[in-house]
C-alpha cells in the first residue's frame, strides 16, 4: 500500500513538472501571438473601410 501511494505521488509530481514547464515554455508564445492578434483587431476596427464584409465580428 505505501509503494502504491509513493508510486501515485511520483507520478503526479512528474506530470506536474512536465506541464510546468510547457506553460513556461509557451507563455511567451501565446503573449506574443495575443498581442499580433489585438493589434490585428484594433487596425480592421480603426481602418475606414465601409464593405460589408470586413465586419470584426465576422473572423
Amino acid at each position: 500500500m505505501l509503494w502504491k501511494i509513493i508510486g501515485i505521488v511520483a507520478v503526479v509530481w512528474i506530470a506536474l513538472a512536465i506541464l510546468g514547464a510547457l506553460i513556461k515554455g509557451l507563455f511567451p508564445i501565446l503573449v506574443i501571438s495575443a498581442i499580433v492578434f489585438g493589434l490585428y483587431l484594433l487596425y480592421k476596427a480603426v481602418s475606414g473601410s465601409n464593405d460589408n464584409n470586413n465586419h470584426v465580428s465576422k473572423l
